[in-house]
């Protein structure tokens, strides 16, 4: 399949048309450890060469080095990409993580910011990162409509929210997408999240499709690498997941394909009208995500893998205890 004859996937009955997978840019901000600048841009420049439209990031990736970055390698490239932003997250100068701010005056001012950043005029998709607690998500999303309004933001999405706010938020303004974690490993969305969005006519854009690197067998790689603090690379359950990641790299080896190009064919199997967000970092594994597109799961082979890996086998929540605690998609 050559990537000028991929399918293309719309966000939702009103956003845009994309490429089936998008280009999460999160772990080129040093989310996951060192990572070369020169090679993040060359990436992001190889994926728009090969198709690729939709980039992800967030404005405190890095304390805003992500938009920065993207801003550089997308120079020239404009009408060729839609930039997914996430806002609200707040950080400190030590890279401290100290709640969420979704006010519609910070809201105003997350964005003057993003689009100094990422040197656009506007932003194609904008998001809340999480659900603030202190602010009615009308008033939030009532903000972003009028930057929507006023030609600074194109389309409006939602992250990590659940059925009753995603109602909410749609009797305000169209929502594009939810951004959701969602993979073979983190299976929660489909019981009652994801009735929901087909139910309104809304897209998603999953990330967490290889489990930040646990289905492909990658590890922590150092002292910045925030997995080191999450359960299911630790503990009791690190030697469990090891060894039923080891059954999904059988698999895919007997498919002739990666595990990481497993794990995205899953998912397109599972839902077709939604977009998995790879975090390539390199141009290799940017390469090696692409080519998932190539080689789809059967019907038969669907049902085979998860006889294989099934939905509780891998062990541990997907964030600590205290952030789990504050995802509106938890409850």
């Amino acid at each position: 399949m050559t990537d000028s004859n991929v399918r293309k996937v719309s966000l939702g009955k009103t956003g845009p048309s994309v490429f089936p997978l998008a280009l999460g840019c999160m772990g080129m901000s040093g989310m996951y450890g060192e990572s070369s600048e020169d090679e993040s841009i060359a990436t992001i420049r190889a994926a728009i060469e090969r198709g690729v439209t939709l980039l992800d990031t967030g404005d405190f990736y890095g304390m805003g080095h992500n938009e920065m970055l993207i801003g550089r390698a997308i120079a020239g490239l404009r009408d060729k990409v839609q930039l997914s932003v996430k806002f609200g997250a707040l950080r400190g100068p030590d890279g401290s993580w100290l709640g969420n701010d979704t006010r519609p005056a910070a809201v105003a001012t997350f964005c003057a910011y993003s689009l100094k950043r990422l040197g656009v005029e506007a932003i194609d998709v904008y998001r809340p990162a999480r659900l603030d607690p202190a602010v009615p998500i009308e008033d939030t999303i009532g903000a972003i409509a009028d930057l929507v309004t006023k030609g600074y933001v194109k389309h409006i999405g939602l992250s990590e929210v659940g059925p009753e706010t995603i109602r909410r938020a749609a009797k305000v303004h169209p929502i594009v997408d939810l951004q959701i974690e969602y993979a073979i490993a983190t299976r929660n969305p489909e019981t009652k999240i994801f009735p929901v969005l087909h139910e309104l006519g809304m897209s998603a854009t999953l990330y967490g499709v290889l489990s930040r690197g646990l289905l492909s067998g990658s590890k922590p790689t150092g002292k910045t690498d925030f997995r080191n603090h999450l359960p299911r690379f630790n503990g009791d359950h690190k030697d469990t997941n090891e060894q039923m990641v080891a059954k999904l790299a059988d698999f895919a080896k007997a498919r002739g394909q990666t595990a990481a190009q497993l794990c995205i064919a899953w998912v397109l199997a599972k839902e077709p009208t939604f977009v998995p967000t790879v975090g390539a970092r390199t141009r290799t594994q940017l390469h090696d995500t692409l080519a998932a597109l190539d080689k789809p799961l059967s019907a038969n082979e669907l049902a085979e893998l998860e006889k294989i890996f099934p939905r509780d086998a891998v062990k541990g929540d997907r964030y600590h205890s205290m952030q789990m605690a504050h995802l509106d998609s938890e409850k």
